[in-house]
């Protein structure tokens, strides 16, 4: 009601919604909710993860749910086995936030393939669960939302929900999108080729793919996009804004504007006088893609301020950004354009600073809620079907400027591959612990 106070409610003709993914939301046989959501940030779950991966084998995950092993909800549902199953029997049904939330508008729970897959049920190959995953779990597929494409209305608004929100009612209502996924309808992600890098506390990739292939590295989820004839290959970096934050709290700094770092890049030259940063800072015991190698620093040096350790976390970023790229282009995947959403898109310099180290044209989109536009995006399809979800991705997406690699490319290009000793040492068997 507060968001729809200064618009005309009448002029609102659909509904869109992007959700956070693999948020595990139990109902009972009337769609009501049972106890609290289970986020995918809690680790009860873990250990069962660990043990049904070790058990089963990565082959078995990769195979049936595009993904390295269990994570997230296979293992909080066999923890709920065991700690209270009568959550889980039938008919009480196993779901997520964003369906949760479409149920409530129209009635029926209904989410997407992105949002199944992160929550690694879906199969990307047969396009639904795993049956034999399911059964493992002990759970039964009419217990899972409805599965529909993005461009697919769930149903339409209900009045009770129109009277709650001041909608209009009986206007079409979308599945649940992963908010990755609508992120890049957001932005005009939406060719072959195109990689959306959303740029929060960790930095995430969606890479659009022709073909659904193996997840590149372990972490990474594979998934058919909303936009037909695509595939996603998401994956995160770990770190991004973190990274950031944590330099910036050594130095004892409050002030963390866009502009205030900005000016903080723009007092170092390019390369940062030899200050060297891999922003691996992974918690201990954390599997991922540089887990044993870690976060360091070299070149350090007195000469040295504040604002060369901050242009060196990006400069660090940007190296990391360019190695996961070169995951993709070492699979296979075409990797031609770069699309930035979140603060740092709306930077001076640090677009132009990515585009030098990974040699690519980089999109610079909106910088604040693109993945709610997204799912307005997919609104708009719901009742313009017939001009296609990318053609209004691509139409409608706030896309300010291309920034081309620049005449510091070469250098970043030397310091590149310094980036990547540490890595290719470690590979050799000659890295320390």
């Amino acid at each position: 009601r507060q968001a729809l106070s200064a618009w005309n409610q009448t002029k609102i003709e659909a509904v869109g919604v992007s959700s956070q993914g693999g948020a595990l939301q139990l109902l009972d046989g009337h769609g009501k909710p049972i106890g609290p959501v289970i986020s995918w940030l809690d680790a009860r779950g873990r250990s069962f993860d660990e043990r049904i991966t070790e058990e089963l084998g990565e082959d078995f995950f990769v195979e049936r749910i595009g993904h390295h092993g269990s994570v997230g909800v296979g293992g909080q549902i066999l923890r709920l086995c065991r700690e209270a199953p009568e959550l889980l029997e039938r008919p009480n049904k196993i779901g997520f936030v964003g369906d949760a939330i479409v149920a409530r508008l129209c009635g029926r729970r209904a989410h997407d393939a992105t949002s199944l897959s992160i929550a690694a049920l879906l199969n990307p190959t047969l396009g639904r669960a795993d049956p034999e995953w399911l059964e493992y779990l002990g759970i039964h597929e009419e217990q899972l939302p409805d599965l529909l494409p993005a461009t697919t209305p769930a149903g339409p608004l209900g009045a009770d929900a129109a009277r709650q929100t001041g909608l209009p009612e009986g206007i079409p209502v979308s599945t649940a999108i992963h908010d990755q996924y609508a992120t890049a309808i957001g932005s005009g992600s939406v060719g072959e080729g195109d990689i959306c890098l959303g740029t929060g506390t960790a930095w995430v990739l969606v890479a659009n793919t022709g073909e659904p292939g193996r997840p590149i590295i372990p972490g990474a989820f594979v998934s058919p996009h909303p936009i037909d004839r695509l595939h996603g290959q998401l994956l995160s970096m770990g770190n991004g804004g973190s990274s950031l934050q944590w330099a910036m709290n050594l130095m004892g700094s409050r002030e963390r504007s866009v502009e205030r770092i900005d000016r903080m890049l723009e007092a170092v030259a390019p390369g940062c006088e030899g200050l060297r940063f891999w922003p691996l800072l992974a918690p201990a015991g954390r599997r991922d893609t540089f887990s044993g190698t870690g976060g360091r620093m070299s070149g350090i040096t007195l000469a040295h301020t504040g604002s060369h350790l901050c242009r060196a976390v990006v400069e660090g970023l940007g190296c990391e950004l360019t190695r996961h790229l070169g995951f993709l282009t070492d699979a296979g995947f075409a990797v031609q354009r770069l699309v930035m959403c979140g603060d740092a898109a709306s930077s001076r310099v640090t677009p132009q600073l990515l585009a030098d180290i990974s040699g690519l044209p980089v999109a610079r989109g909106s910088g604040a809620a693109v993945s709610a536009l997204g799912a307005a995006i997919v609104a708009r399809c719901l009742i313009e079907p017939e001009i296609g979800l990318a053609s209004l991705a691509r139409r409608l997406s706030p896309v300010r400027q291309t920034v081309p690699p620049g005449e510091h490319a070469p250098m970043y290009e030397r310091l590149y591959r310094e980036y990547l000793e540490p890595f290719e040492t470690r590979h050799t068997g000659n890295a320390h612990p």
